[in-house]
């Protein structure tokens, strides 16, 4: 089996600000901060086009006892790599991959976090597939990692272009809601909600906090801990 050197992928964090309090403790404000928007993503894809691939094949259970969500990158497809000697998260050609093309219904199964996290930490940034469990792909929304709904056909066409070239580049734009390579564009489909959250920056939690900044304000300065209990 190849053995995968793991570079360390440039994942996104989510947006940090703070908040500032006065000498006497009086809350007056938040560092302003700059929110992610996440619009196109470009990169070489790692095809791996089969159906109902759930969350304890993207990460099996047993490292779900972890403290933290680091190291989870390496051990994504853990088994199925064990099992396979030639499994496409091994080969080296794949290595650089940032956009993962999959089947029906991926990410089915438990609810794990860890699934996107490990996927996130391995270098995948987006995600094209038929379709997407729920919860999963509400996990990766809120991870900034685009899923993209494309028919079995397109599907198809994209998994055969990356074989025949795995230095290709695919770019996924959440604009114009299409995948390309080379002089193809596929139209495909993202879920409204999902699309406005990413290429707003809103994807980040923190962001919504920031959206009501006067409320948040209001509700600090009515807070005893935030005033010295004056």
């Amino acid at each position: 089996m190849f053995e995968r050197h793991l570079r360390r992928p440039a994942f996104r964090t989510p947006t940090i600000f703070r908040c500032n309090v006065s000498a006497n403790g009086e809350f007056y404000s938040f560092t302003e901060p700059t929110m992610s928007e996440i619009k196109q993503i470009t990169g070489p894809g790692l095809p791996l086009l089969l159906d109902d691939i759930d969350t304890d094949r993207i990460i099996p259970a047993r490292y779900l006892r972890c403290v933290t969500f680091d190291g989870l990158g390496e051990h994504a497809f853990k088994d199925d790599r064990e099992q396979h000697d030639d499994h496409p998260f091994d080969r080296e050609h794949h290595q650089e991959a940032k956009i993962l093309v999959a089947g029906r219904n991926f990410g089915c199964g438990s609810s794990r976090e860890h699934a996107p996290q490990a996927l996130m930490r391995w270098g995948i940034e987006a995600i094209v597939a038929e379709s997407f469990a729920e919860i999963f792909h509400g996990n990766c929304t809120s991870l900034g990692i685009p899923c993209v709904h494309a028919t079995t056909e397109q599907l198809q066409i994209i998994c055969e272009a990356v074989e025949s070239d795995p230095n290709m580049h695919l770019t996924v734009c959440l604009e114009t809601k299409t995948v390309t390579h080379g002089d193809t564009t596929h139209d495909c489909h993202v879920h409204e909600g999902a699309r406005t959250a990413l290429t707003t920056g809103q994807w980040d939690f923190l962001g919504e906090l920031l959206e009501g900044e006067a409320e948040t304000a209001h509700t600090a300065e009515q807070l005893p801990y935030m005033t010295n209990f004056s």
